[in-house]
């Protein structure tokens, strides 16, 4: 089984680079599953009906969320009816829809679970490590590959929770600091782990937005709101993994970065 993860898709370039790249990455590396966060994908914060219809429609099997699961409240009013879309587990809101989703792949059973992390972070949400304890506690065994989508900001967060789940889930895919790292590998007891994918959007400006307009806010303090450069180049950023269908183990997991045409890993 081969899963392509694609990183945070922030706005307008963010979306249009996975649509006009899914198509020939699946391809490329024979992908049986598409999973892409996709919290930022409307105007660089939360998603709208119409975004996630765009995104599954153009290829994406499942899109989960992040810390601005909520920022666009429309997800209201179609979250228990988006079947391919996994909001936190842990938040402590109660707005719909379901942290952790079972997916039929050609007769492969796929769960894909949405942690938030805690550190750095200021939503209120559950223990994350118990959380998904105690999912993974209540499906008796179930016998099905395991994506984790870990939405967290501080790397050493990220890597001890992956230390926690190896050889219990599938794979530990971090999100969230659209920042690439360089440290995807499969842990000891075959659990694929990256602390970052990284983020689809627009490569030269500040995590996907404008450069200018994060400038003037973070450095010269004006009060002025993030923009995205709709005219900007398109990169994507993601992980492909390969896991065993037998023993629901990592065989591979390795980064990719598209900017354009460039091919980068």
């Amino acid at each position: 089984m081969r899963i392509l993860f694609f990183g945070d898709i922030v706005g307008e370039v963010g979306r249009k680079a996975v649509l006009n790249n899914v198509e020939k990455l699946s391809k490329k590396y024979q992908i049986d599953f598409v999973i892409a966060n996709g919290e930022n994908a409307t105007h660089g914060k939360g998603l709208i009906e119409r975004h996630y219809l765009e995104l599954i429609d153009g290829g994406v099997d499942c899109i989960t969320l992040g810390n601005h699961y909520l920022s666009k409240d429309q997800i209201l009013d179609y979250i228990d009816d988006a079947t391919a879309l996994v909001r936190p587990l842990n938040i402590s809101k109660r707005i719909g829809g379901e942290g952790s989703v079972l997916f039929n792949v050609h007769g492969v059973l796929v769960r894909v679970t949405n942690i938030l992390g805690e550190a750095f972070m200021h939503e209120e949400v559950a223990s994350p490590y118990y959380s998904l304890k105690q999912l993974i506690d209540s499906l008796d065994n179930e016998d099905s590959i395991h994506i984790v989508d870990y939405h967290a900001e501080a790397t050493s967060e990220k890597i001890a929770f992956g230390y926690a789940f190896d050889g219990v889930v599938s794979a530990v895919i971090g999100t969230h600091t659209h920042v690439q790292t360089n440290d995807a590998h499969i842990l000891e007891n075959g659990t694929g782990f990256i602390c970052d994918a990284g983020m689809c959007g627009d490569p030269n400006g500040v995590l996907g937005f404008e450069k200018h307009s994060v400038m003037n806010k973070t450095l010269f303090g004006e009060k002025s709101k993030f923009e995205i450069d709709v005219n900007a180049e398109q990169m994507v950023n993601g992980v492909v993994i390969d896991i065993d269908e037998s023993t629901h183990k990592c065989r591979e997991i390795f980064p990719i970065r598209l900017i354009g045409e460039k091919k980068h890993g």
